[in-house]
């Protein structure tokens, strides 16, 4: 049977076809304002961060320029340097390493930690070891050990291999490593802090007189499980 354009039925029909093509619309240029706010407040936040007092940024958000590593292992994928994936085990930990060094200095960046692996860190005051893939020096870690956070701990990586300090593992243990995540070191002569989200989880002294107090910064990826570390806004300030 076929209906007339005047009849009522044709007409409900008509309504009822445009108010759901009006709905999907309004929906879908509402998930775009959104998505599209969202990169300007990231891109705004970004700007901000590149442009404060004293700092320089350490990664330009596109390339590797400046670093120096295994490329099979360290990318830069939407304006941050992500190391390791989330499908194959890693073989080994892995550095990201800069070409410059550094001594006493404040370093600010953001960075997540996703997958099954549950390590990786920020290297600094460190040195690459001749004909391997360790690195050797100071590390802030970011992970769970033990079902303790280890976000913002003290490690010193290939060298005395311990702990030097941790962090208040309640207050820590409220973060989400998947989210971004402020990172704050600060390094002057003997003395070392680090901070978590605005929380310090460092205040050290170096009290052994044959530690280097100069050294590259550097981005690892722990070896074991699939995991992805994810490291951006990395600005730095010399002291």
């Amino acid at each position: 049977m076929r209906h007339s354009p005047q009849s009522p039925l044709f007409v409900s029909i008509l309504a009822t076809a445009f108010i759901a093509a009006f709905f999907v619309a309004f929906i879908a240029v509402g998930a775009t304002a959104q998505a599209a706010e969202k990169d300007n407040a990231e891109k705004d936040n970004a700007e901000k961060k590149s442009t404060e007092k004293g700092f320089s940024t350490l990664f330009d958000g596109k390339s590797l320029k400046g670093w120096e590593g295994n490329a099979k292992i360290f990318r830069v994928e939407d304006g941050a340097i992500v190391a390791g994936n989330l499908k194959e085990k890693i073989a080994h930990n892995e550095f990201l390493c800069t070409e410059k060094r550094f001594e006493n200095f404040e370093l600010r960046l953001q960075a997540k930690l996703v997958g099954q692996g549950k390590n990786a860190g920020i290297q600094f005051r460190s040195e690459r070891i001749s004909n391997h893939h360790e690195v050797k020096g100071y590390q802030c870690d970011i992970g769970v050990m033990q079902s303790r956070s280890i976000w913002g701990s003290l490690y010193d990586e290939s060298r005395r291999r311990k702990f030097l300090a941790h962090g208040d593992a309640e207050k820590l243990n409220k973060f989400a490593a998947e989210k971004w995540n402020d990172i704050v070191i600060i390094c002057r002569d003997n003395h070392i802090q680090i901070w978590v989200n605005d929380v310090k989880t460092v205040d050290y002294q170096e009290n052994e007189k044959d530690i280097p107090t100069d050294g590259i910064i550097g981005l690892q990826i722990h070896g074991g499980a699939p995991a992805e570390a994810s490291y951006r806004n990395i600005r730095i300030k010399a002291l």
